[in-house]
């Protein structure tokens, strides 16, 4: 099944790539990542989908998740221990 892909395009200086020691394909990709990410956590779309634009695997961005200091069940790390030592 092929589905048609829009692009989106955001302008950017060429400092900002200095000003985070960043490459333009690194930046671009952690742009992505970040707009899935952020889309997940408003509840907009699911990790599946959000994978899908950010351009990796669904468990790649559930790890990406956790980098970013959010849960893929909706309950950060420090909750879900407290819970399970309440339990």
């Amino acid at each position: 099944m092929n589905v048609a892909t829009n692009v989106l395009t955001i302008p950017y200086p060429q400092d900002l790539l200095l000003s985070l020691k960043e490459d333009e394909r690194g930046f671009e990709a952690e742009a992505n990542l970040l707009l899935a990410v952020k889309l997940y956590e408003m509840g907009c779309v699911s990790t599946g989908m959000a994978a899908r634009l950010a351009g990796v695997d669904r468990v790649s961005f559930v790890f990406e998740l956790d980098r970013v200091g959010l849960s893929p069940i909706g309950v950060d790390a420090g909750d879900l221990e407290q819970d399970m030592a309440n339990a």
